[in-house]
């Protein structure tokens, strides 16, 4: 350990340990202003509201010769304790962002279960913010499943964050098909990996027509696996975005996307892992004199004389047809329209009942086979990290996989990824956006030039045969009247 200069003390002035990193100040209401060298530190109110630091020193002034030296010692136990309890690092379990070409193949596996399952391929798409760093897996055969999956030293999320990030483009245009992962335990087999394996966790987009735009939070839980209740909608365009899934030993979640928060709550409440805690007592029943009507009839109120008035009544306009046969089609009847007098059935007007009680409330007990569950947030032996899934259109790229137990990791990695390539993409995706539609529009125009002279070209087809079939007709004309020229009269013969 190392103390900073004074003139280092004096430009940091804060009022509780804050060293978030090697090199960094720590800092002491009572003693002033540490550094602690190579060590991450944070404040802990088990023990005193000094620095490591600080009770170092106290101890050594309060102390004397030998026994100076073994309050020293027990001092730098704590501290050791101390440093053991916060000097927790984050740690990366699986990260790939296919950065090596083809070498993912070493690490990904693609299941055999079925013959037919559709074929990847590495590839930044169409339009990317990073030719290099936006490669990713891409589906490419319209029509297929598919079944990839890669393997991790397994590991238990007991006690500590669990965070799943990646990022998903579907630049085809999806019209359905899935774009979510799924979180396997050891013992999956990936060579026979299928859409009925077990699994432990599947999180992601899913979209199919108009009905279907929404993000995957499904949990094993118990053998049984279950749906988030809540509707999380996802993103539905070609760009690039990023998918998030924080799930806390406390038993709460937050969904993020493009690092915003959708969605937060507790497992119990938005899942059906349990039963409810209180149902309703099966022995209670409404007591019979419980009234819970609001209003009632005014028995005072009677219903006016003239008020039954028929509902239809014969169209007073109407005359008989001139042309009815009563012996053909028998007796006439006018026909009947509604009646401008009629009033419905009567009510009696209500008032507010004098014995009303309000809506009864069935007591509820607690449910006997209610058991809380603190480790539903717990999985053991994750292992795996799989894409399987069903694609119309194929085109998706999967990139970015992050498994990780700190959210701080999980953000660094999007900036470093994400963040950065997603205004280019976006630019070079309005680009060719803006390149095809000047495209079209000059396509458009030259099937028009083209159409419109082939209307010309037709009219003046059309004009030519007019002329001609006129230049025929002139002929023939002006041939008949010098054969009736030459031809002889009766005078003559």
């Amino acid at each position: 350990m190392e103390v900073i200069s004074e003139q280092a003390q004096e430009r940091t002035n804060v009022s509780w340990c804050t060293v978030i990193g090697p090199g960094t100040p720590c800092c002491c209401p009572i003693a002033g202003r540490h550094l602690f060298a190579g060590a991450t530190l944070k404040y802990s109110p088990l023990f005193s509201p000094r620095c490591i630091w600080c009770t170092v020193q106290e101890s050594n002034r309060g102390l004397r010769g030998s026994r100076a030296e073994m309050g020293k010692m027990q001092v730098l136990g704590v501290l050791a304790v101390i440093l053991a309890v916060f000097c927790v690092h984050a740690k990366v379990y699986f990260r790939e962002e296919f950065l090596d070409g083809d070498e993912w193949r070493s690490r990904w596996v693609n299941s055999k279960h079925n013959s037919d399952y559709g074929e990847w391929k590495l590839t930044a798409g169409d339009f990317y913010g990073d030719a290099e760093k936006d490669k990713g897996l891409q589906t490419s055969q319209d029509a297929h499943f598919y079944a990839v999956s890669s393997r991790f030293e397994p590991f238990s999320n007991e006690g500590k964050p669990l965070v799943i990030q990646f990022t998903v483009k579907h630049e085809q245009k999806i019209d359905c098909g899935g774009g979510y992962v799924k979180v396997f335990p050891s013992d999956l087999d990936q060579a026979d990996m299928h859409g009925e394996s077990s699994y432990y966790i599947m999180f992601g987009p899913d979209i199919c027509g108009y009905s279907t735009k929404k993000v995957h939070v499904i949990f094993n839980y118990k053998g049984k696996t279950h749906l988030i209740k809540k509707e999380i909608k996802c993103k539905d365009d070609e760009l690039t975005h990023l998918y998030t899934l924080i799930l806390n030993p406390d038993q709460t979640y937050e969904v993020k996307i493009d690092n915003e928060k959708v969605e937060s709550g507790s497992l119990e409440d938005d899942w059906d892992f349990l039963p409810p805690e209180k149902i309703k007592d099966p022995e209670a029943k409404q007591p019979e004199d419980w009234d819970d009507h609001a209003k009632i009839d005014d028995a005072d109120d009677t219903k006016p004389e003239d008020w039954d008035k028929p509902e239809n009544i014969p169209d007073p306009d109407a005359k008989k047809p001139e042309d009815w046969d009563e012996d053909m089609d028998g007796e006439w009847e006018p026909p009947m329209i509604p009646n401008p007098e009629y009033k419905g059935e009567w009510k009696p007007k209500q008032i507010d009942n004098p014995n009303y009680k309000g809506p009864w409330v069935h007591p509820e007990i607690d449910n006997p086979e209610y058991s809380a569950d603190l480790n539903i947030y717990k999985f053991d032996n994750i292992a795996v990290l799989g894409l399987d899934l069903w694609q119309v259109k194929s085109g998706t790229i999967f990139d970015n996989f992050l498994i990780t137990d700190d959210v701080k990791e999980a953000e660094d990695m999007a900036k470093e990824t994400w963040d950065v390539t997603k205004e280019p993409e976006r630019k070079m995706k309005q680009e060719q956006d803006d390149l095809k539609r000047k495209e079209d529009e000059e396509k458009n125009k030259e099937q028009e030039t083209e159409a419109d002279e082939e209307d010309l070209g037709e009219e003046e087809e059309e004009e030519e045969e007019e002329e001609e079939e006129e230049r025929k007709g002139e002929e023939a004309t002006k041939d008949l009247e010098e054969d009736e020229e030459v031809k002889p009269s009766h005078t003559e013969l």
